[in-house]
């Protein structure tokens, strides 16, 4: 695919999958409302801290989808899959950063909301999204890139970022 193409579905599924998953959901869950589970003291640097996951999971997913358009000539839709591996950038550090910055963010709004049912969402929502990447993202991957994907899955972990970034 073409980058100007992969560009614009690129950015009409932003908008759709990862807006659903970690805008809507959460505010239909929540509301926005801010509770205060516990006194301001604990409340103040938690929500600090729920600031900077949701900015810096937005900032990953940015980066992610940049990546799929520019290093694999496609998009994160399954229906448009890249051309070539998506290994550079944040993919150097973890194999599925889209997924890990939606949980981020889905818990920096429970930080910050004092929401504890966020919470259940992220865990009931990673249920379909590890099933999904486990049986059918994982082995697509395996088929279409062999040895490449195979060296790169030995090197980056899923879901916990490495520190250091894998060279191949």
């Amino acid at each position: 695919m073409r980058r100007t193409p992969a560009a614009v579905v690129s950015t009409a599924f932003f908008a759709v999958a990862p807006g659903a998953a970690a805008v809507l959901g959460p505010y239909w869950i929540s509301g926005w409302r801010m509770r205060a589970p516990f006194p301001d003291p604990v409340m103040i640097p938690l929500k600090a801290l729920g600031a900077v996951l949701v900015l810096g999971g937005l900032g990953v997913l940015i980066h992610a989808f940049v990546r799929f358009v520019v290093e694999g000539f496609g998009t994160p839709l399954p229906l448009a899959p890249p051309d070539r591996l998506v290994v550079g950038g944040l993919y150097r550090h973890v194999r599925n950063p889209m997924y890990v910055a939606i949980f981020a963010s889905v818990i920096g709004q429970a930080m910050i909301f004092g929401d504890p049912w966020l919470l259940v969402y992220v865990v009931v929502m990673a249920i379909p999204v590890y099933s999904f990447v486990h049986w059918y993202e994982e082995p697509h991957l395996r088929r279409k890139f062999g040895a490449d994907y195979d060296d790169y899955r030995a090197h980056v972990p899923g879901w916990w970022p490495r520190l250091r970034p894998h060279h191949s």
